[in-house]
């Protein structure tokens, strides 16, 4: 298969059902690429070969947090396994505005949404990566109309990935630095049907990622806790799993842009962050590792409150910490 092919130059504006989202930030993918079959014909030395069927590459956007509401509830609903097959363009503008060529796909699902690597060093602006499986593309000729009218780019919400706030129950998360990116994937079957020219699509299984988290190691004394309780005594059952969320805030600090609501988490690894220490951060971290069986995604005003806190009781894990005491206190 040839290289995902990418658009550099320009702007790149997002259609969905005929309405206009906002600007992507890049766009790659979408070309139409057939597999190459080879054939060994009886005793000729040479191979025949020939094409198949026409697939679609995916299409990858990047793109910010001021989108248009139907782009981001796309994307929650995918992560709710209900799946939403959408119709949509994206549209290559100009330096002036105007619409240069379109690249209209159809009936797509969306397979793959990474959210970047937060970190409280970074200053660079950061974009959620998502990724369409669409059945059918066609390239037009644009029309020369203004492109993404209806959210512009001024209106697009500056994310920097040092602006994030981590909650998980009963965990002392105020020094957390660093949470590694976020892959939520959800694969596409093609269901191929007799002579058919495009191939139709069906949703698969769903796969939440495991989280990465680096924190200062002053404030992991409840991560010590809950990782005694939970790996070495064993009590790892649902009701010892946890839920949080991470915020994802404006360049204030204040205003929520975006809620990723974590459910299910439990805890397998606490080890110190080596990489910490070969850097200049001065600051001695602990690196947790903790698995989660389901996300959900909400952005602006639909962001998601708390969720209900499930703390462990006191008692229980004071006596944990006495049994393994000398063992995780460094």
């Amino acid at each position: 298969m040839p290289e995902n092919r990418s658009f550099a130059a320009g702007s790149f504006a997002l259609e969905l059902g005929g309405a206009k989202c906002g600007f992507a930030k890049s766009f790659r993918g979408g070309g139409a690429v057939a597999e190459v079959i080879s054939e060994s014909v009886g005793s000729d030395y040479f191979v025949k070969k020939h094409i198949g069927q026409p697939k679609y590459e995916d299409i990858e956007l990047q793109i910010g947090l001021g989108m248009a509401n139907a782009v981001y509830d796309w994307i929650a609903a995918s992560w709710q396994q209900q799946y939403m097959r959408k119709d949509g363009a994206v549209v290559m503008a100009g330096v002036d505005g105007t619409e240069q060529s379109r690249r209209e796909f159809f009936q797509a699902l969306i397979t793959e949404v990474t959210v970047p690597k937060l970190d409280a060093a970074s200053k660079t602006p950061a974009y959620l990566t998502v990724k369409l499986s669409p059945e059918v593309v066609r390239d037009k000729k644009g029309s020369g109309a203004k492109a993404g009218a209806a959210i512009g780019k001024n209106e697009q919400k500056l994310f920097l990935p040092s602006n994030f706030r981590l909650t998980i129950d009963g965990l002392d998360c105020t020094k957390v630095a660093k949470i590694d990116s976020l892959t939520v994937k959800q694969s596409a079957v093609t269901d191929d049907i007799g002579d058919a020219r495009d191939y139709e699509k069906e949703p698969g299984k769903i796969e939440f990622p495991n989280l990465k988290i680096s924190l200062a190691a002053a404030s992991a004394g409840t991560w010590r806790t809950w990782f005694a309780d939970f790996v070495i005594a064993g009590n790892n059952g649902e009701d010892r799993e946890k839920h949080g969320k991470i915020e994802l805030l404006a360049p204030n600090r204040q205003t929520v842009l975006a809620t990723i609501t974590l459910l299910g988490l439990g805890i397998y690894r606490l080890d110190d962050d080596w990489t910490a220490a070969e850097t200049a951060d001065k600051v001695r971290r602990i690196e947790a590792e903790l698995y989660c069986e389901q996300m959900k995604l909400a952005v602006g005003a639909a962001a998601a409150p708390a969720p209900a806190q499930k703390v462990q009781p006191a008692e229980r894990l004071a006596s944990v910490t006495d049994r393994v005491g000398s063992i995780f206190r460094r």
